[in-house]
Parts: C-alpha cells; sequence; structure tokens
C-alpha cells in the first residue's frame, strides 16, 4: 500500500483491532479496544460488547461512534464515523439477538468449532451486536 494507491476501506476491511471511541454522559471520549468486522459492500462495521460495559451504556445513551484502525506498521490509518444501533443481549441462543451474533461471527472468522457452546457463551455473556452504519472514513498513508 503505497501513499498514491492508499485506501482507507480497505484498510478497514482488513483491520481486527481497532479502537472504538463513544460519547460519556460528561461529553468527554470514552475509547475502547474492540475486534471490528468492516462489511464494506453493506457499509457496516460490526462489533461484539458485553452489557453493562462503559461503551455499550455510551451507545445506548448516544448512539454516535468513531472506530480508528491502523495498519500492522503504524503508518496507516483509517477512522469510520457513524451512527450505532444496537442488538441484544439475548436470552434464548436460538433467538434473534444471538443469530445476529453468530451471523458477525461467520463474517468476521469462519465457522465456529461448535455453535451450541458459542450461542451459550452470548447468553451467559449478556453479549450485544454493534452494528454502525458509516457515515464517513477518512485515513492517510504516513510512509
Amino acid at each position: 500500500m503505497t501513499g498514491a494507491d492508499f485506501d482507507p476501506y480497505r484498510l478497514l476491511a482488513e483491520s481486527r483491532l481497532g479502537v472504538l471511541a463513544t460519547i460519556k454522559s460528561d461529553g468527554r471520549p470514552q475509547l475502547s479496544p474492540v475486534t471490528p468486522c468492516y462489511d464494506q459492500e453493506a457499509g457496516v462495521i460490526y462489533v461484539s460488547m458485553t452489557e453493562g460495559r462503559a461503551k455499550t451504556a455510551n451507545l445506548r445513551r448516544d448512539p454516535r461512534a468513531a472506530l480508528e484502525v491502523t495498519s500492522p506498521d503504524g503508518w496507516a490509518w483509517a477512522t469510520a464515523e457513524g451512527t450505532v444501533t444496537l442488538t441484544g443481549p439475548g436470552t434464548d441462543p436460538h433467538g434473534p439477538e444471538v443469530q445476529a451474533l453468530v451471523d458477525y461471527y461467520r463474517l468476521a472468522a469462519g465457522e465456529h468449532p461448535d455453535w451450541d457452546e458459542y450461542r451459550s457463551v452470548m447468553v451467559s455473556d449478556r453479549r450485544v451486536l454493534m452494528t454502525m452504519t458509516v457515515d464517513h472514513v477518512y485515513g492517510a498513508k504516513i510512509r
């Protein structure tokens, strides 16, 4: 990826580690490391998170967010901004909230070796799926 052919959308799609910025009740940013999955065709970023965490509470109050990723060498970065919807947590391992997390996992990582176990953990951990509709993307390659 040279500076001339740098594509922040491609960096978002390739990255599996990022920093999610949400807005605290006092207006300051709250930053969390996350494992994002960008579906460029749909224009959305997915992140699995736990109910009760700061980022989840912040997004329930104010759905605006930004996600930044960097290249492995640290010389390129991309930021996506958008509005979030949250799905879950689910109480039924075969309900729609948990199915959304299954779909996210398949998109991000492929097939799980034990879907029944995964579904059970999603319920017991009170997992929530964040879906961010990407409104704006920007970034740069420094070197």
